[in-house]
């Protein structure tokens, strides 16, 4: 069931249980949780949740707030409010804002966003590098402990999906980091001189990403 609170949709989950009362509550999704006995109507609900419209929306306010007191948005290294909002379908930006449907409308835009953006950050450094390595295959999925990882046999670069996040010049760095990778394969000293040949700063960008 769906309802209109302050002209926003909601939804209504109706738990039926053997009670007297109706019970009307909303939780952090934002959904609204109407617990009654199992004769009760639809009518009936629908005309309890008009009758107390404004209850139910401060009810909606507080958890609305209480999401963004613990979430904080970062998108290609900018810090976003989130605001949730039903009325959008998709993720909106404006501002130092983010509309969002919910939680996962939110991981759902910052993944797609990883897969559209990243390729096209390995596609700059590649030109930019103009380094005689081949074109690598760019995969991008959410890694827990690295930044990025290179298969040098396969000619695979893989990238953590959690990049997004950070500012550009960080992620060229993961990439060219990478891409080097494609030339030498393992940490050594000739590694590092042809990353600092390519990305002068790159002792910056590994403080902001907390590299050891």
């Amino acid at each position: 069931m769906n309802i209109k609170i302050h002209d926003e949709g909601y939804e209504v989950i109706v738990e039926k249980k053997r009670i007297k009362n109706t019970y009307i509550r909303v939780k952090e999704d934002l959904k609204i949780y109407v617990s009654t006995n199992i004769l009760t109507s639809k009518k009936y609900i629908e005309d309890l949740i008009l009758k107390n419209e404004d209850s139910i929306y401060k009810m909606i306010e507080r958890e609305r707030k209480k999401v963004l007191k613990s979430s904080k948005f970062y998108y290609l290294g900018n810090e976003y409010n989130v605001i949730l909002c039903n009325n959008f379908k998709k993720p909106v930006i404006d501002g130092n804002n983010i509309f969002v449907k919910d939680e996962k409308a939110k991981e759902k835009f910052l993944f797609d966003e990883a897969r559209r953006v990243l390729p096209l950050r390995v596609k700059e450094c590649y030109d930019r590098m103009n380094a005689p390595i081949p074109y690598p295959k760019v995969v991008v999925r959410k890694m827990v402990r690295k930044w990025g990882h290179c298969n040098k046999a396969r000619c695979v670069v893989t990238l953590n999906s959690e990049l997004i996040k950070q500012d550009v010049d960080e992620i060229d760095y993961v990439v060219i980091h990478e891409l080097v990778h494609l030339i030498h394969f393992d940490h050594s000293k000739a590694f590092w001189s042809t990353v600092e040949f390519y990305k002068p700063d790159y002792r910056k960008n590994k403080k902001v990403l907390k590299e050891e």
